[in-house]
């Protein structure tokens, strides 16, 4: 028992240094060594599931046999736009939503080993915005299978779903200090994150090969593009891209949103990694009663990092997204609109440098634009925008950050946009590393 005790009290006090570690390890994409991790991890978390009752320890708590590690992660914005309406040119639920002062990322995540057979994690969010009103959110809560045969892989619950390389990472983990123009217009200010199911499949191929399938309910705010009714107009009626919308409910396995993916990586040399990734996300939306929407985009990600690098630096990184839609809006009588597809594109690219210890610069341009409507209504939702953003991020520790951001907009028949933002991050607790 003492031995055991000590064994978990060591885990306790590593366990930030040892997920920080795992973060670097899995962001190379090996083959081995997402494997190798994948087979300690589950082991390790399958032996103490399995362990009797002990006394609990920093940052773990306990319930029955089973651990859960806790952690606080708060980002805090402060800084300074040419225009006073923020919100217009930073479009993200978790973007500075104000001049001064901003806390738009405070979250509470648990997570551990619920028996042999299944892992839990849950990320619950507290914002302010720019009224200092905080709000609540359940961003993340699921169950992720831990012992099933072949290479499969099984999520239940509410999370994000897996399309492209930042969709479904948390803003802490996010190399700028702002959601991205493409996806703020594809999947709405908080991204697609819905209640439902995927299964993954590992392909036993030389080179790391991953098939993901999400089946989702594909309604609300959440999932933008689909059954999401839109806003309320003055006359009680609610409308998106200037169409009245009708609530379709679940009634056949078509309604539901699917999002498949296929992801895989190449080892180009020792110290050079290759990812890329196709994605796409179908499923009805609320202009019609046959109405559906179509997103599609393809990913790369590279990355640079010599044998001899010491906590993760030197490293440079690429990432690249472009995304496309197809959005069939339904016809409106009584707003004189006939049907239409409304076609949208967009892409952005961004490199990380990091090159000291502790210190990284970035730079990340995008573009976005949407085609003309016949509703005047669509055609200004979905202008084209273009934004290049520098920046330069210090690592204290790896509980901690310091970023300094500059952003210059372009906005198709408006002025030109400039702001400038300090973003400082910190984190108690132990908090699982998150899949690259």
């Amino acid at each position: 028992m003492k031995r055991l005790f000590r064994s978990l009290a060591i885990t306790a006090i590593l366990a930030p240094v040892i997920s920080f570690a795992a973060e670097e390890i899995t962001s190379t994409n090996t083959v081995q060594e997402l494997q190798q991790l994948r087979l300690r991890m589950d082991a390790l978390e399958k032996k103490i599931a399995e362990a009797p009752p002990t006394t609990p320890v920093a940052t773990m708590g306990r319930a029955g046999s089973s651990y859960m590690n806790l952690s606080f992660d708060v980002l805090a914005n402060a800084g300074w736009s040419s225009t006073p309406d923020v919100e217009s040119i930073q479009p993200g639920g978790h973007d500075p939503s104000q001049r001064g002062f901003s806390l738009r990322n405070a979250e509470l995540a648990l997570d551990g080993a619920v028996d042999p057979y299944f892992k839990g994690f849950a990320n619950i969010v507290l914002m302010t915005d720019a009224e200092e009103e905080t709000a609540i959110e359940l961003e993340e809560a699921y169950a992720l299978s831990s012992s099933l045969p072949g290479g499969l892989q099984l999520k239940v619950g509410r999370f994000f779903a897996e399309f492209g390389r930042q969709n479904n990472q948390h803003p802490h983990s996010w190399a700028f200090v702002d959601e991205t123009l493409v996806l703020n217009r594809m999947f709405g200010e908080d991204g697609l994150r819905q209640n439902g199911a995927r299964l993954s499949w590992l392909a036993p191929t030389e080179h790391y090969t991953e098939f993901t399938l999400g089946v989702f309910n594909g309604q609300g705010s959440d999932a933008y593009s689909f059954r999401y009714a839109g806003e309320t107009d003055p006359d009680g009626i609610d409308r998106l891209y200037g169409r009245a919308t009708t609530a379709r409910n679940l009634s056949s396995a078509g309604d539901f949103l699917f999002v498949p993916r296929i992801a895989t990586s190449f080892d180009l040399t020792d110290s050079q990694t290759l990812v890329l990734g196709t994605s796409a996300a179908l499923g009805p939306n609320d202009t019609g009663e046959d109405t559906r929407t179509l997103i599609y985009g393809v990913d790369a990600f590279w990355k640079w990092k010599p044998a001899n690098a010491a906590g993760g630096w030197p490293f440079v990184t690429c990432q690249t997204e472009a995304i496309g839609r197809d959005y069939e809006a339904g016809a409106d009588a009584t707003a004189g609109l006939p049907a239409e597809t409304l076609h949208d594109w967009g892409m952005y690219s961004q490199v990380q440098w990091g090159f000291i210890q502790r210190w990284a610069a970035g730079l990340r341009g995008e573009y976005v634009t949407g085609d003309d409507s016949v509703s005047e209504t669509a055609t200004m939702a979905r202008p084209t925008e273009e934004r290049v953003s520098p920046n330069i991020t210090w690592y204290p520790s790896e509980f901690s950050k310091w970023r300094l951001q500059y952003n210059h907009t372009w906005r198709e028949d408006l002025q030109d946009e400039d702001a400038l933002w300090l973003q400082f991050e910190f984190m108690l607790g132990a908090h699982a590393a998150h899949k690259f």
